[in-house]
This record gives structure tokens, sequence and C-alpha cells, in this order.
């Protein structure tokens, strides 16, 4: 395992097609659907898919991609954090999400704070950014607590609602 980061509770590594039923179960959490969206992920099929087409060719054309959070002890898999890099925005952006029981423990703020400094510092990404929806007071307090800052409102043809951007 490729392991990219690591912090005092947590590691930062790769997905791969063995993490198939912990993303099926993520991408279905009511946080992951209201706050992220809908990707239509029900089975184990659809859930390589998503990996085989999301993070892995992420890593392979850009070097970063969204990747495993999971706790030193025990090495449970709790969440995603990563960087993306979306065709709709002008600069990679951050992305986050966790299960909901893991929510609450600062584990977002340990991980997006490395994961922030890794993409300085390491892949020499000069601005990160990060969207969320409006309502999203959790996320938003979380971008504003790893030091991005709000620049403006957007709205981008493949969302629904109207996004905030935040950058360094």
């Amino acid at each position: 395992m490729k392991y990219i980061i690591e912090t005092d509770r947590l590691r930062l590594r790769e997905l791969s097609l063995d993490d198939t039923e912990f993303v099926l179960e993520l991408l279905n959490t009511p946080g992951w659907i209201r706050y992220i969206g809908d990707k239509n992920v029900r089975t184990e099929e659809q859930a390589r898919d998503y990996l085989e087409n999301g993070p892995i060719k992420s890593y392979r054309e850009n070097g970063y991609g969204l990747s495993l959070v999971e706790e030193k002890d025990g090495k449970r898999a709790i969440g995603m954090c990563g960087i993306l890099k979306r065709d709709s925005l002008e600069n990679p952006d951050i992305g986050y999400a966790f299960l909901p029981e893991f929510n609450g423990r600062g584990y977002a703020y340990e991980i997006a704070s490395a994961t922030l400094a890794y993409a300085r510092d390491q892949l020499h990404i000069p601005t990160i950014c990060a969207i969320t929806l409006t309502d999203n007071k959790r996320s938003i307090a979380l971008m504003e607590k790893i030091g991005l800052k709000f620049r403006q409102k957007i709205y981008r043809k493949e969302d629904e609602e109207e996004l905030l951007l935040y950058s360094t």
C-alpha cells in the first residue's frame, strides 16, 4: 500500500480495488449524498468502476487524487481526503468526506491540513481551492480553519445548487 501522509492518529493512502466495500458504504451515507452528490453507486461493480475511473485514474493522470483515510490503530477506513483536478475549476481542489460515526473527532482537520501542506510542499501546487454548498456549515468551518479564504459564489453546470469557492 502506498501511504502518502501520516499524522498523529491517521494515515492517508491511495485507494485500490480492495477498498470497494468501503467506497460503497461511504458514497451512500446521507452526508455524501447531500453535500457531494449521489454518484449512483449501489453495487460493488459500480464501486469498482468509481474507483477505476475516479481516484485510480487521477493517480495515473495527475499524480494525486482522493485517497483513503485510515486510523493508525487498527487500520480502520474512516473516510477520504485528497486533491482533485476538475475540468470545471481553474485550480486543483481539496476534498474530504468521512463516515458519520467519525465526524466531530478532529479527524477532518487533522488530515485536511496535512493534505494541504502536502499539496503545497510535495506536489508544488501553488493554489488549492475548495468548493462546498452554501449550507454546509461544517465544511465551511473546516475550510476556514485550514486557512482557505472565501473568494466567490459559483455555479457549475454539473451542479444543481450554487457553491462557495474558497482558495489559498
